[in-house]
């Protein structure tokens, strides 16, 4: 309490009073109160020795947090450039580091550090800090964007918090509520979301999600301000939850106890639910840094815990990328329901091709994931992998009656057809079969290696093809190569299947064609 010198006791008194008053209630309502005179001195002793014991009392911040400056100043001297000025609220800064505005996205290198009017080689968390910075934009950079290292912090335009709603205001507070939203230097205009009721009253506390009008870069349990819009006047605070949230429905008790959970004092449950939260994307443990405001050295402790209990898997670990286990258990079993929902849709085919599967996969899933689920559920028994198609290990390819009718059918028709067999749609026309349901059982005989594909709608009987093979082999064992004419006289057919088979006999390294004749390839 200053200027004592121009009262006498009494209103002194009077004025003690009327703080004690206004504080009740307040976290300032059993602190000192110094009445100071900077004229006569008088009480400057007794303050200066208060704020020396308070400030013994602080613990010294960790150096060891993420480095993070919320700018406060911008300005260029002559000969330096362009310098920030601020407090450094968690980590360090050294000379010849680089760094990034937040959320920008501009970076640049440290040229100079001065702390407190003096030149320094570092500064740390909770030193005031100015820093010189190399071909930096003065107009690029503004009050209230934070520095910090690249790609350390996430900027959003959404924020869940922890919202206390002071006992002085008069009006309960309405859902969407236009604010002022004051975090380390900025101001961001916003609404406030209440997320389980449609108004607060006054001294109560709540969990709600800000949505904002432009972007910041927070880190979890970081304190703010909120301000009405009109007239400006300070109507409450808290703290962060989750500086990168999605956006959330209102008024649903599952998200609800969701977000008071991140207020919970035990960094496993934080850490666990914020991976949970996560979904099949997974998170990134640089993203787990800001979302736990956790050292790196805590937050590896925690994660090395759970991956033991497996209540979470590593599923990168070039990018360390994790993701809970009852995703990676729902990913599984959705899998089982995608390839049992296929095989009654195609009963005929052997498995469903491995990236058709993957496009059941949830958008955005991870390639690595993906990789992971099917290696899992094959190394169980729960799958088989056959080249490129999946499928279920009790699935088995069983024809019906009348499915093994028109299998016969088919068959008897590419053996009776021989080396020129009908195309394939005139077998379908020639049989009166419905197209698709034919399709389904000539692809069966060829997955069984009873018919053979030269070419799209072009099919030969397996056997026709073997013997075939049998004597194109022996003929250039004997004569070194052969010509397509003499190939030709060889199969005794049209040249619109002299060409589809050789040139199978050729995909399938059985002759090598130089010039315009083949050769046996050799091994």
């Amino acid at each position: 309490m200053t200027k004592i010198d121009m009262v006498d006791e009494e209103w002194m008194e009077l004025a003690l009073d009327d703080i004690r008053d206004f504080s009740r209630g307040s976290f300032l309502e059993d602190a000192p109160i110094l009445a100071v005179s900077s004229l006569t001195g008088q009480g400057m002793p007794e303050l200066l020795a208060a704020l020396d014991q308070i400030a013994g009392s602080i613990p010294e911040r960790p150096t060891s947090g993420l480095f993070r400056l919320p700018i406060d100043r911008v300005f260029t001297m002559k000969g330096f450039g362009t310098v920030i000025t601020g407090t450094l609220v968690s980590g360090t800064v050294k000379v010849g580091d680089t760094i990034m505005v937040y959320p920008s996205g501009i970076t640049s290198k440290v040229r100079g550090i001065q702390v407190h009017n003096r030149s320094a080689t570092q500064a740390e968390a909770g030193m005031r800090t100015a820093i010189n910075f190399q071909g930096l934009d003065r107009a690029a950079v503004q009050r209230g964007e934070v520095l910090s290292s690249p790609g350390a912090l996430i900027d959003s335009y959404m924020v869940d918090v922890s919202f206390h709603y002071l006992a002085g205001n008069k009006k309960p507070l309405k859902n969407r509520t236009l604010v002022r939203f004051h975090t380390g230097t900025s101001e961001v205009m916003g609404y406030l979301i209440l997320l389980e009721q449609d108004e607060l009253m006054p001294g109560h506390a709540t969990v709600a999600q800000l949505r904002l009008d432009a972007p910041v870069a927070l880190v979890k349990d970081d304190r703010f301000v909120i301000r009405s819009y009109s007239p400006v006047r300070t109507i409450g605070g808290g703290q962060v939850l989750n500086p990168t949230p999605r956006k959330h429905k209102r008024l649903k008790a599952e998200i609800v106890e969701g977000v008071k959970h991140l207020a919970d004092t035990d960094p496993e449950k934080v850490v666990s639910f914020q991976v949970l939260q996560a979904d099949h994307r997974g998170v990134a443990f640089s993203h787990l840094k800001i979302m736990t405001n956790l050292t790196d050295k805590q937050l590896e402790t925690i994660l090395q815990l759970l991956l033991s209990r497996k209540t979470v898997i590593q599923i990168d670990r070039e990018n360390r990328i994790f993701i809970h286990q009852e995703i990676f258990n729902k990913l599984k079993q959705q899998t089982a329901e995608h390839l049992s929902a296929y095989h009654a849709a195609n009963p005929l085919k052997a498995g469903m091709p491995k990236e058709e599967l993957k496009s059941k996969f949830p958008p955005g899933t991870n390639v690595k994931l993906f990789n992971l689920v099917l290696n899992q559920m094959i190394k169980s028994g729960k799958l088989i992998q056959e080249e490129n198609t999946v499928r279920l290990d009790e699935h088995r390819v069983s024809l019906g009656q009348d499915q093994a009718d028109v299998r016969d059918k088919i068959l008897k028709t590419y053996r009776d057809g021989n080396l020129q067999p009908p195309y394939f749609r005139e077998i379908i026309k020639s049989l009166d079969l419905d197209p698709q349901h034919a399709k389904d059982i000539l692809m069966h005989l060829v997955e069984e290696g009873q018919i053979i594909k030269t070419k799209e709608d072009l099919y030969f009987h397996a056997a026709a093809v073997d013997e075939l093979k049998r004597r194109l082999v022996a003929f250039l064992e004997t004569h070194g190569e052969i010509t397509t004419p003499q190939f030709k006289e060889m199969t005794g057919a049209s040249r619109k299947y002299v060409i589809p088979l050789i040139e199978y006999f050729d995909a399938k390294n059985v002759t090598l064609r130089i010039g315009d004749s083949r050769k046996l390839r050799k091994g």
